[in-house]
């Protein structure tokens, strides 16, 4: 597979530089979209919801628009690494945070339409400003807690083998601290039932990652940030 092109963007989900991935991307993404929407419907708002649609600045909007640009991000670095190395573990791990993430990132955009929201916010992590957390300046393209920055992307995009397994192995695992922190204040602040499982799935799943990127930093030398 070829590498997203990470100059460019045509993407109004997020200001920073996106991968293009070509008309399959388009497709699959109207398909991921689809399934959250159908996802819900399936599920319903549960007993313990009301009928009440959140509002743009409720916490489950403010999650659901920040954690699809915060997982973007993994799927772009997921894909530059599988083709930066050879090595089977790492483009494993690379795939199934790719998959997992993009599936995930439709599920998001999918309650945003069904709610009538918008997509994207120039004022990230403001959901979580009001319950104590520190909001976080975007600086070079880190936009939210975790997210690599544009030079991070370049390094990535330049190292070969080893080198590039290591870089993407922590700078994932930033990635992933970053989430978890989002993930866990969506599932104490959100509303809807559904959120705050996905939230939650989502902190569990990724501290189990980070725990096996802190192994196979290890047998390469080395170790997290």
């Amino acid at each position: 597979m070829t590498a997203p092109d990470v100059t460019h963007s045509d993407s109004d989900d997020a200001p920073t530089r996106k991968p293009s991935f070509g008309p399959w991307a388009v497709a699959a993404a109207a398909v991921l979209v689809a399934l959250g929407l159908i996802l819900w419907s399936v599920a319903g708002p549960g007993d313990e919801d009301t009928s009440e649609v959140p509002t743009a600045a409720s916490a489950d909007a403010g999650f659901a628009r920040d954690m699809a640009v915060h997982h973007q991000q993994a799927v772009e670095m997921s894909y530059i690494v599988r083709d930066r190395t050879d090595d089977e573990d790492v483009r494993r791990l690379a795939y199934d945070v790719a998959q997992t993430q993009a599936n995930q990132r439709g599920m998001l955009l999918g309650w945003l339409d069904l709610w009538g929201l918008p997509k994207t916010s120039s004022d990230y992590m403001a959901w979580m400003k009001g319950d104590g957390h520190m909001g976080h300046e975007p600086k070079d393209g880190s936009l939210m807690p975790g997210m690599a920055t544009n030079i991070d992307l370049d390094q990535l995009g330049r190292a070969q083998g080893k080198d590039a397994e290591i870089l993407y192995l922590r700078l994932m695992t930033d990635h992933h601290m970053g989430g978890v922190t989002m993930a866990r204040a969506c599932a104490e602040q959100c509303e809807v039932p559904q959120e705050r499982q996905l939230a939650q799935g989502m902190v569990d799943a990724q501290q189990s990652e980070m725990d096996l990127m802190a192994d196979m930093l290890k047998e390469r030398g080395s170790a997290p940030r």
